[in-house]
Parts: structure tokens; C-alpha cells; sequence
């Protein structure tokens, strides 16, 4: 398949799972359907470069997260959005699915899904609402190459070096496509603000135990 990489200062040496571990999926090498988000990334950087790249996944071990709540909370717990006290409930859920996977694939919280995401984790939208933006927003998937093979199965067909106008254009872009991502979601948010659950709704169901406990 066809996926797409930003680097803000360019790839150097072989590809390794080494993006930061507050990533969406944690820890890996990360790669996505859609070639606007990796650009809209990248655009603040000093030298940036886009990648395209073939990636086979063939033999590997790969998870795929549907577009759900299970998707979200897993984002949550990678990006340390749950409470210390209520991570051992979610490290015996998740830790075993990014342990024994290779790859692991989900919607892109791009620069328009990570605004929901936040209002969801800050307690501004239900999860009925998360999932209605979700789908509105209609994201293209990431792939995260967590492990030694994983990464060797990228192989880079086309490198680009940004020139500083085209930076510009995409930081322009990336701004307008958040404000336009913002009042949608905003009314997605009024239309289901009496339905569903909160992100602190759903950790106390999820641990059995109330928000407010030591």
C-alpha cells in the first residue's frame, strides 16, 4: 500500500519505532493514509521533508482499532489523558495489545481530530459526540510500526524537500481546517450535549471506581 511520512528535519539512517511515547499509539514509526496530514505536521519545522512509501504488512502481527470508543481511550492512555490512579485498569487493557503487535492502525487524530479529542478528554463533548465528529471529520487511518520488523517493511519511494512558501500555504491551510473542524464539531457538540458519556463517565465504569477517590 501507498502511505505517506513527514519528518521536520528529515530521516537519517534506517527507520525505527523512536517518535515520542505520548504518540497516539505510543512508541513507533508512524505513517498514514492521507498525504495533507503529515504535511500540516511538518510545516513548522526547519528543513522538513515528505515521504512517500510502500508498506507491506504481509506476516506481520497488526491490530486494527474501528473508529470507537476502544480507539479513543486507547489514544487517552498513550497520550497519559487518564489520571494516575486509574492507569493500572488501562495498562492490564492496553498494554497487552501494544506489546504483541507489530502494527497497529487507527483513524489519524490530525490537526482537525486532535480539538475534539481534547474537548472529549477535558469533559467538553460525550463520547456520543466524539464518535459523530469522528465520523464527520471522515479521517484517513495511521499506521504505527512498532517493532524492529515493522520498520523494515518501509521502503521510501519518493523523498520531497518543503520550500519555505509551501510551508507557509500549509500552516495557512492547517489553521483554516481547524476553525472550519471547530464550529462543526461545535454544533455536533450542542446536538448530542444530553446523550452519551463524559470521558470521567466512562473511566468510573470502566474502574468501578468514582472520580473523586484518592
Amino acid at each position: 500500500m501507498r502511505l505517506y511520512h513527514g519528518s521536520k528535519s528529515g530521516l537519517i539512517g534506517a527507520i525505527a519505532p523512536t517518535s515520542r511515547d505520548v504518540c497516539d499509539f505510543g512508541r513507533g514509526f508512524y505513517m498514514g493514509t492521507e498525504k495533507t496530514q503529515p504535511l500540516t505536521l511538518i510545516c513548522h519545522g526547519e528543513s522538513p521533508k515528505f515521504y512517500e512509501i510502500d508498506y507491506d504488512v504481509e506476516g506481520l502481527r497488526v491490530h486494527r482499532f474501528e473508529p470507537d470508543l476502544d480507539w479513543a481511550m486507547f489514544v487517552a492512555w498513550n497520550r497519559r489523558a487518564i489520571p494516575e490512579r486509574f492507569r493500572p485498569y488501562y495498562d492490564e487493557r492496553f498494554v497487552p495489545v501494544a506489546q504483541s503487535n507489530d502494527v497497529i492502525v487507527g483513524k489519524i487524530a490530525n490537526d482537525r481530530m486532535v480539538v475534539v479529542l481534547d474537548w472529549f478528554f477535558q469533559g467538553f463533548i460525550s463520547d456520543i459526540g466524539l464518535l459523530a465528529s469522528l465520523q464527520a471529520l471522515n479521517l484517513g487511518d495511521q499506521y504505527c510500526a512498532m517493532t524492529k520488523a515493522a520498520c523494515e517493511r518501509v521502503r521510501i519511494v519518493n523523498e520531497k524537500a518543503l520550500a519555505p512558501h509551501e510551508c507557509e500555504a500549509l500552516r495557512v491551510k492547517s489553521e483554516n481546517q481547524r476553525r472550519v473542524a471547530v464550529r462543526m464539531v461545535d454544533r455536533i457538540r450542542m446536538l448530542h450535549r444530553r446523550d452519551g458519556m463524559s470521558f470521567q463517565e466512562i473511566i468510573e465504569r470502566d474502574t468501578g471506581r468514582r472520580w473523586d477517590e484518592p
